[in-house]
């Protein structure tokens, strides 16, 4: 799945115009380029890597992915940053944590870049119920399970639901985009439970 997410993603990138790659992503402070630089580091990243670039950053995660996009940035064209995502297509290297999290950072990350200008992309929707199935448990630094607590997730265009309290539906990717705290994607849901998501993202 992560293999053709990447690949689905780098071709969608190869035509993005260069007067999108500056605009804001829908990841707050990060611009397209930004976002595609951090994928790019992370595609490249080991557990090794991980844990001394974090100590290098005092432990301080956000502090250590700016670090990182800056690095990937410089010097680079945007049809660099495009080829070197190219060349780890294939790669089954990652930071530490569980696989479905890194499916997550192609399809969510890439969703930053293209929901923020224009609409969603197109994923095997086994991919993307795969993420929700993941996010709804999970605590990890997203922190999409608390973020969803007491509200119901309906999907509709395909057969996923989750949780009690007041709804919320709309297509599966938007959920998922929602549960990862993008509040773009609560223009794309509705259900009583939107407001609680609203006030919590």
């Amino acid at each position: 799945m992560i293999r053709t997410e990447r690949a689905s993603l780098v071709d969608a990138l190869a035509k993005l115009p260069d007067e999108d790659w500056d605009k804001p992503s829908l990841c707050a402070g990060r611009s397209v380029r930004d976002m595609v630089a951090h994928i790019v580091a992370t595609a490249y990243m080991t557990p090794p890597k991980f844990f001394v670039k974090l100590a290098g950053s005092g432990f301080n995660f956000k502090k250590m992915a700016d670090k990182d996009i800056a690095a990937t940035s410089a010097g680079r064209t945007n049809t660099d940053l495009v080829e070197a995502l190219r060349a780890r297509i294939d790669s089954r290297s990652a930071p530490p944590g569980p696989a479905p999290s890194w499916l997550g950072e192609t399809i969510v990350h890439g969703e930053d870049i293209f929901r923020a200008v224009g609409p969603y992309r197109d994923h095997p929707v086994e991919h993307v119920v795969a993420l929700a199935d993941f996010y709804k448990n999970s605590y990890l630094i997203i922190g999409a399970m608390n973020r969803i607590e007491g509200v119901t997730l309906r999907a509709t265009d395909t057969d996923w639901q989750h949780g009690t309290g007041p709804e919320v539906s709309g297509p599966i990717l938007a959920l998922v985009v929602a549960m990862c705290g993008r509040k773009a994607a609560l223009d794309d849901l509705t259900g009583d439970g939107v407001a609680v998501l609203r006030a919590r993202n």
